[in-house]
């Protein structure tokens, strides 16, 4: 059940909650707290809650926000969750499935040990054998959780992501475009002009009034079609699943959704899932109909919508996670996404040490 750490008589109090009621409640509040630390959409109620409400299993679940007050003012935010999977109660981020970049989320001006107050609280009234807490940008405020005096002590880990961006001092689309090597563009060139064959392609942006419903359901079968040809698994593209559309959403009602289209006489063969941050395009998810795949519909429908990006005065686009080949290939430079893991539990600490063996003898072999 959802209970403070700490009684209401106190000028600050903690609390965690655990359940969709209690979640929902605290939206507002969140809410403000989210827009006055100006934190990205992953971090935001609307984004956790979406999670939280449509997440395919919650059976493996549990919901873990730890919140601290001043009174009736939120102050910080731990998202936590545990997720039970191989015999062990793991301790991540709320949301971790669908959030590129993590975080706690603090008031401007808070004490910069809350944070670490909170993780004390929070470890001395829950149980867990192993925390992961990932996808760190490296001013990320959880990161003074590496200093708290309570609780499970947490260390940086080996395990790191990156996350690739096209950035540069170009004054347009055509600047970026024609800055890359000749080879280079005559592929996109050589793109556009097999997938023009016999057909009308046009790109375009979906205006906002657009119904999301047919432009998702086809993002999600031609994402199905790629799992499916290299052996990955991903529930949010599942047939009618609820997540990818609820995300969407939103990002609609926050202004910031993009979605841009490659057609064929009309026909989707390429669709991109993308939002804006401030001056920064971030792409969120992209597919393209495989049956098109000679004339590298997703590389085409990428590059137009970079320029578009620099031509709407764009200061990066954001690819997000991943070491897909074609995010080299685009991106400018990596940004490292790190990680702090700490044992809750004696079993966790066997694991954590068996894990440290495993990366020595790895490190060992590779020399």
């Amino acid at each position: 059940m959802n209970a403070p750490f700490l009684p209401r008589a106190g000028l600050d109090w903690i609390e965690l909650v655990r359940d969709a009621a209690r979640l929902s409640e605290i939206g507002p509040v969140w809410d403000t707290l989210w827009r006055c630390a100006g934190a990205p959409i992953f971090q935001s109620h609307a984004w956790i809650s979406a999670w939280w409400t449509h997440l395919a299993d919650h059976s493996a679940r549990e919901l873990l926000i730890v919140l601290a007050w001043r009174g009736d003012q939120l102050l910080a935010v731990l998202p936590l969750a545990i997720h039970r999977r191989l015999g062990l109660r793991m301790l991540e981020w709320a949301g971790r499935d669908v959030c590129d970049y993590c975080d706690a989320l603090m008031m401007p001006g808070s004490s910069p040990d809350l944070l670490t107050r909170m993780w004390g609280e929070f470890c001395a009234t829950t149980r867990f054998d192993v925390s992961l807490l990932n996808r760190l940008l490296p001013d990320a405020r959880a990161w003074s959780l590496l200093s708290a005096d309570r609780g499970a002590r947490l260390r940086a880990n080996r395990r790191m992501e990156h996350s690739t961006r096209v950035s540069g001092e170009w004054t347009d689309g055509a600047a970026w475009f024609d800055h890359f090597p000749k080879k280079i563009r005559q592929n996109y060139k050589r793109g556009v002009k097999f997938l023009e064959e016999g057909a009308n392609l046009r790109f375009r942006l979906l205006p906002p009034e657009t119904d999301l419903a047919p432009a998702l359901a086809q993002l999600a079968a031609f994402k199905r079609l790629w799992l499916t040809k290299t052996g990955h698994v991903a529930p949010l593209f599942d047939e009618g699943a609820p997540l990818l559309p609820a995300l969407a959403e939103v990002l609609a009602k926050a202004g910031t959704l993009r979605i841009f289209v490659l057609e064929r006489d009309g026909a989707i063969i390429a669709l991109s899932l993308n939002f804006m941050e401030g001056d920064s395009l971030l792409a969120f998810v992209t597919a393209y109909d495989p049956a098109f795949e000679r004339g590298s519909p997703g590389m085409v429908l990428m590059m137009d919508y970079i320029r578009w990006a620099f031509d709407e005065g764009c200061r990066e686009v954001d690819f997000l996670t991943g070491d897909e080949d074609f995010k080299h290939r685009f991106g400018a430079h990596e940004v490292p996404l790190a990680s702090m893991a700490g044992a809750g539990s004696l079993l966790g600490r066997l694991v954590m040490l068996v894990d440290g063996m495993r990366e020595r003898v790895g490190a060992f072999r590779r020399r």
